[in-house]
């Protein structure tokens, strides 16, 4: 099973690091490492907690602060587990017309 939680590391610094640079992050590599996530949980190889502290230590590489200083103390009611917290950031919008 620790081939699975170090794919899931490697998955996580990809997402992350890719939202850092101000890319999108296609939803299918996020909800396949959310199902990763649950699946450790559910085989028994690793805790909520275990994966919670393991992703704010990604998040925290690539971004440089903690993920409650990111999405608020409340970040995990935010995003309940196994959801990955991770937003892109807005696209810039122009107007087209001058109305």
């Amino acid at each position: 099973m620790q081939a699975v939680v170090d794919e899931l590391n490697r998955r996580w610094r990809i997402m992350f690091d890719a939202l850092s640079r101000g890319e999108d992050l296609p939803p299918g590599p996020r909800l396949r490492a959310e199902g990763m996530m649950e699946a450790l949980v559910l085989a028994g190889a690793a805790s909520e907690a275990e994966l919670r502290a393991a992703i704010a230590a990604c998040h925290r590489d690539a971004f440089g602060e903690s993920l409650a200083a990111t999405f608020g103390e409340d970040w995990a009611t935010l995003f309940p587990f196994p959801q990955i917290p991770a937003i892109a950031q807005r696209a810039p919008v122009y107007p087209s017309t001058k109305d």
